[in-house]
């Protein structure tokens, strides 16, 4: 089998180990709590990086590839293995096809959540012979597409898209439509401060803590939630939270100059200003991720 490495850089190597970053200097020395968990969480993922070369050698797995999260995969690759948390896994996602499984392992479990990963520091050997002989259990996950004027930004969204103004602190005004399966749609004149659209994989994390509901794994519907909508007293309310059909699509008119869409976090964005359409529907791509099992994130 040939697999291909995806490990993170950690905080602590980035700003210590390579860039000798003062201020984070300053804090350590200081045992200031806002850096207290930098080497602990560090050491772990190093530890974690050397008991995945030693199950690799031992198994005698083909790496044909090792890099960071957007590091080229190669084509040939028939196994994916990130080493981090979910922020990894997340990143590596979106090179990889409906064709290629995805296995995460978390680095260091004490310090992350790693919800998508299906091994963890101290198992990884267990993990890696499984996935190997195809007894993990396999999750397709559905994905997101999304276009901005007819062109595809990403079609490989696994967690969300967030639009908003630019600044955190003024208005996002756009104009909501939810067309279903059959043709027919809705349209709503809205003002908040954004709104989160999903698959289910994400519907537990920004979703959720913006007031949507969690959904199935394997649900193929995409969910819509507005954050802090505004309501004129008086007048009538608008939906905060919806589902679109399975086969639907959402449309988002930009009545504002300097927006933005955020894709599966904040590193991927694009300038969005007043005139401009943003659709979300489901993806045609689906991602395999092995031993994901049927958990959830709480």
């Amino acid at each position: 089998m040939k697999v291909a490495v995806i490990q993170k850089r950690t905080t602590y190597r980035k700003f210590v180990v390579e860039e000798h970053d003062p201020l984070i200097a300053r804090l350590l020395r200081r045992h200031d709590p806002t850096v207290g968990r930098l080497r602990a969480s560090h050491d772990a993922h190093e530890a974690t990086v050397r008991e995945v070369d030693d199950a690799l050698d031992k198994l005698g797995i083909d790496v044909v590839f090792r890099g960071g999260p957007r590091g080229r995969i190669p084509a040939r690759a028939e196994l994916v293995i990130t080493i981090g948390g979910d922020g990894t896994l997340l990143a590596a996602s979106h090179q990889i096809s409906d064709d290629i499984p995805l296995l995460g392992i978390n680095s260091a479990p004490d310090h992350s959540i790693g919800f998508f990963c299906g091994g963890k520091k101290g198992n990884v050997l267990r993990t890696l012979r499984h996935a190997v002989e195809g007894r993990l259990p396999r999750s397709d996950l559905n994905r997101m597409r999304v276009d901005l004027n007819g062109k595809t930004l990403h079609a490989r969204v696994l967690n969300e898209a967030l639009f908003c103004h630019a600044s955190p602190a003024a208005t996002s005004r756009y104009i909501l439509r939810v067309t279903r399966a059959n043709g027919t749609f809705t349209d709503h004149d809205q003002r908040s401060s954004g709104m989160w659209i999903g698959p289910a994989a994400g519907s537990t994390a920004a979703q959720r803590s913006a007031g949507g509901n969690v959904l199935p794994l394997a649900s193929r519907r995409i969910q819509y939630v507005v954050r802090e909508p505004y309501h004129p007293i008086g007048g009538r309310t608008r939906p905060s939270v919806g589902l679109l059909d399975k086969d639907g699509e959402l449309t988002l008119r930009s009545k504002i100059r300097d927006g933005r869409v955020f894709v599966d976090g904040h590193r991927i964005v694009h300038n969005v200003t007043i005139g401009d359409v943003l659709v979300m529907q489901r993806s045609a791509e689906l991602l395999t991720v092995l031993g994901l099992a049927t958990k959830r994130r709480t």
